[in-house]
């Protein structure tokens, strides 16, 4: 078990690394594991707003490491992410307002 989180930890590391090289327009490095070529690969063909380019990539940052806290890598591909975020928003817009009540939440009942 000590060793699958020494595991994790690296490979969050590598992922952070990795996405800093990133947002800063290049990676010095010329060797990379499957899984971040596989990711590298997949940003490549994700489409989004540019403009907002460094706040997408921050905010799938945070969820690859709620993911990888959670349980076993390799980080989730940015597709993925954009996927499920589109897929929250959804629910979140399609939801339904409860009714109104009263004030502190009590219903007021009349009696004949």
């Amino acid at each position: 078990m000590g060793e699958d989180l020494v595991q994790l930890e690296i490979m969050l590391h590598r992922f952070n690394r990795l996405i800093g090289e990133v947002m800063k327009g290049g990676s010095p490095r010329n060797s990379f594991l499957p899984w971040e070529l596989e990711i590298l690969m997949d940003m490549d063909e994700c489409e989004f707003e540019r403009r907002r380019r460094m706040e997408i990539l921050r905010q799938y940052q945070r969820a690859v490491a709620k993911q990888m806290e959670k349980g076993p890598g390799p980080p989730m591909k940015l597709s993925e992410f954009l996927r499920l975020r589109a897929e929250r928003s959804a629910m979140l817009r399609n939801r339904r307002p409860e009714p109104p009540q009263e004030p502190g939440g009590l219903q007021c009942e009349t009696r004949h």
